[in-house]
């Protein structure tokens, strides 16, 4: 008996799978792309909308990655010139001389800082506000010291002999825009004021001030002290973008 219904069973098996029906009782998940229910379109005789779920997540990887690209580049960017402006060696300098002339050469940063000031008070006050002096003192060289070099001679400054070691005072308010090397004038600083000038102070000893630091009038900027190798300090004011006589600006004693 137990043969027979064995046998039974076997011609059936065998039918359907001549007949191409799944002979196993369990049931094998099968990604579907029709919808299980109709939609408007089908209704209508029209196919149904399908949303192409790979194009969209391509989309959005390519997004992501130019955002990472682009995050990558910034701090790649920022870190080298860091790494510039860290480092003394001349071959430094020229990239210096750009990036600053990249950055500040014509954003008018003085005039801004002052018509913020004059508008709504000194901006990031975080200390209280010192009485404002009118100093009527009159304009004078940044350092103490001999006319060597007139502006006549070589048409942009003048260069000045002190006879000892002396701080190097800031012309007017203004905000520095360059403090470091340059090939021409080594240890230099260059102030940009309020009336869009500019007054460049070089061959310095040493440098007190920063980039982007906000400084007064007659402030100490930084020092000079006077070897046989440097003996002079270099000034000079432009202004429209054509240097000025400073002996024309300020009150300049070149007595021998």
């Amino acid at each position: 008996m137990k043969k027979r219904v064995k046998d039974v069973r076997k011609s059936i098996s065998e039918r359907k799978k001549s007949r191409g029906i799944p002979t196993s009782t369990k049931t094998s998940k099968v990604n579907t792309i029709m919808p299980s229910l109709p939609q408007e379109e089908e209704k209508h005789g029209f196919y149904p909308n399908f949303i192409d779920q790979t194009e969209t997540n391509r989309e959005k990887n390519n997004t992501i990655t130019g955002i990472i690209l682009k995050g990558l580049f910034s701090v790649m960017l920022f870190f080298s010139i860091a790494i510039i402006w860290q480092n003394d060696a001349e071959i430094f300098d020229k990239p210096k001389e750009w990036t600053a002339s990249v950055l500040t050469e014509e954003f008018p940063f003085a005039s801004v800082y002052q018509w913020y000031k004059d508008s709504f008070g000194t901006p990031l006050a975080f200390s209280p506000a010192k009485e404002t002096v009118v100093d009527e003192t009159p304009l004078a060289l940044p350092v103490s010291g001999n006319v060597i070099e007139t502006f006549q001679t070589n048409g942009k400054g003048i260069t000045i002999a002190p006879t000892e070691t002396t701080s190097v005072q800031a012309l007017r308010e203004g905000i520095v825009i360059f403090s470091g090397k340059k090939s021409e004038t080594n240890k230099t600083i260059v102030i940009q004021h309020a009336d869009k000038s500019t007054t460049t102070y070089g061959f310095l000893s040493s440098i007190d001030v920063h980039l982007y630091q906000i400084v007064d009038a007659n402030q100490r900027i930084g020092e000079f002290n006077p070897t046989d190798a440097n003996e002079v300090v270099y000034f000079s004011i432009e202004k429209n973008n054509e240097f000025v006589d400073p002996v024309q600006v300020i009150e300049v004693d070149d007595q021998p």
